[in-house]
């Protein structure tokens, strides 16, 4: 996926993805899930923990990806629930 030039994610992405984060843990799972580095779904928690999340500003994400990456995180999520006794 990187291909040496750093993506960039719409802040309503960001948002998504921090709504789906419920705990340290999970930043990891979310990210594999979104297809975004562990380490910058960590930092957008850290800014938005600290009111800057808004301060980035990012290219335009598709509809369509957004909805794809939400689907995927949902389903992970409805995964992991079933696996637990």
């Amino acid at each position: 996926m990187n291909d040496g030039v750093s993506a960039r994610y719409t802040h309503e992405f960001k948002q998504e993805a921090l709504r789906l984060v419920d705990g340290d843990e999970r930043v990891w799972a979310v990210a594999r899930t979104l297809g975004v580095s562990g380490q910058s779904l960590d930092n957008w928690v850290k800014a938005e923990a600290a009111g800057r999340l808004g301060d980035v500003r990012g290219k335009a994400v598709m509809a369509d990806q957004m909805e794809i990456a939400r689907l995927k995180a949902e389903l992970s999520r409805v995964r992991v629930e079933r696996e637990i006794p």
